[in-house]
């Protein structure tokens, strides 16, 4: 347990003491970056170059659940988990940079959730939508992607959940991301003047009664993202125009502008959640989850049979979705999360069950459950 009464009780004594500690600190820093290092030698000289798999989900999110367990303050557990997040990541890039395809451009909340997840020591991929994203995987363009699949205040992404039916990716991770905007403008432009705000229309509907409250006179104007509203604010900005964006902190740094103010959203917890999505199926790490999609037979209780599955072997069902099945009028396609592993013993007896009980299902993936 860390002692406060060890500690100098001056300042220059605190200071100094700082200066021994961050000198440590680096040093070890380079010793786990060495470390990784001898690691990738030892992969490559047992699998051959090709056949290395550098990232291991299951194993990152067991090194960060057991740096939340051992935390001991002050700084919060989320807070030191970032610190060894973003340590991972650096490490990680000296065994092998990982080019991230997201949807773009540059500068969404989609960009902050692959950076969140996967670290800043990446190669940034921008794709103008998802399907592109699951094609750029799936070529080996790039090492993984990430993807909406829902927010807590907008629902279900659609086209999201569509684009696994025809691909062989699998579900290698996911990410929380609490949705945070801020009305922004550029550094030379005095906010009251503002006469026009830009944003993409969910943040425009996510925002819409602080807009009522505080610039009900402010025309809102739909564009296809936050990010191109922040360029758009930026880019008006140096011409002199009165424009403001609705936009997060990775937008607001990315195109040099100013925060008016912060976290206008009208719900506080509003949070979006995002997929990994890669090639290669993902061990177990001891707190997993799994998703299905499942085309139902065309029978009277067919949905309570594969429900019924679940109940019987106390797996925890945390999501059903249905989208129209497109291969038969009024037939449709089921999207389940669930807790646990595909490799679990429950798990397996209901996916063998729902194979029985149903016209096909298909295992997305298992990944560890959102450690950030």
């Amino acid at each position: 347990m860390l002692d406060k009464t060890k500690l100098p009780d001056t300042l220059p004594g605190l200071r100094d003491r700082i200066d021994e500690i961050d000198q440590k600190i680096q040093q070890l820093i380079n010793e786990r970056a060495m470390c990784a290092q001898k690691v990738a030698d030892v992969k490559i000289a047992e699998q051959g170059e090709e056949a290395v798999v550098f990232y291991r989900p299951e194993r990152e999110a067991q090194v960060l659940r057991r740096v939340m367990e051992r935390n001991e303050g002050p700084l919060e557990n989320e807070e030191m988990a970032k610190v060894f997040r973003q340590i991972m990541s650096s490490c990680l890039a000296l065994e092998k940079p990982m080019r991230i395809a997201f949807l773009g451009p540059a500068g969404t909340f989609t960009q902050q959730a692959a950076q969140k997840h996967f670290g800043k020591s990446i190669v940034s991929a921008p794709m103008a939508a998802i399907d592109e994203v699951f094609r750029e995987v799936e070529s080996g363009a790039a090492n993984y992607g990430v993807v909406p699949v829902e927010n807590s205040t907008e629902g279900v992404v659609n086209h999201t959940l569509d684009s696994f039916r025809s691909s062989r990716l699998k579900i290698c991770g996911e990410v929380e991301e609490r949705i945070h905007h801020h009305l922004l403008v550029s550094p030379n432009i005095n906010a009251d003047d503002v006469t026009h705000i830009y944003s993409h229309q969910q943040a425009l509907a996510q925002c819409r009664a602080w807009l009522d409250r505080y610039w009900p006179h402010a025309e809102r104007v739909s564009v296809s993202s936050n990010a191109e509203a922040a360029r758009l604010a930026s880019e008006a900005g140096r011409n002199g125009k009165a424009v403001a964006a609705i936009a997060g902190e990775i937008a607001c740094e990315l195109y040099g502008l100013e925060k008016v103010s912060s976290n206008i959203e009208d719900h506080p917890e509003n949070t979006t959640r995002f997929l990994i999505i890669g090639l290669q199926d993902v061990p177990a790490s001891g707190s997993d989850k799994t998703s299905l999609l499942i085309s139902a037979k065309n029978e009277p209780g067919a949905l309570y049979r594969l429900l019924e599955a679940f109940e019987r072997h106390s797996v925890d069902m945390t999501r059903l979705e249905t989208r129209p099945s497109l291969l038969s009028k009024w037939g449709y396609i089921f999207y389940i999360d669930c807790v646990g592993h595909y490799s679990d013993d429950a798990c397996k007896a209901v996916i063998s069950e729902l194979r029985d009980r149903a016209s096909e299902v298909k295992v997305l993936g298992s990944y560890p459950i959102a450690v950030l």
